[in-house]
């Protein structure tokens, strides 16, 4: 299916990995980031103080750790459903 227009016409995202094509052809796809120990640290130790982050302090705490701030909104999104699936086991 042909992409909505307002999704091909977005610039293409690359972080820190090129763009790669599955075999088919089908899907770009960046490569997962590995985050290093200082990233986590840090990513938890916020995630402890406040599990929503403010857009100025997305941006802050993407700028201090090397990271986009889409990788940062993803983290504390994922970081996120872990802790509820967590909470609900009890």
């Amino acid at each position: 299916a042909p992409l909505p227009p307002q999704e091909h016409e977005k610039p293409l995202a690359v972080a820190n990995g090129e763009l790669r094509i599955n075999g088919k052809g089908k899907k770009l796809r960046k490569p997962r980031t590995i985050y290093s120990s200082l990233q986590l640290q840090a990513l938890n130790q916020r995630f402890q103080q406040t599990q929503y982050l403010a857009l100025p302090e997305r941006a802050e705490l993407a700028a201090q750790l090397g990271l986009t701030q889409t990788q940062v909104k993803i983290w504390f999104q994922n970081k996120r459903s872990k802790y509820k699936k967590i909470m609900k086991q009890g």
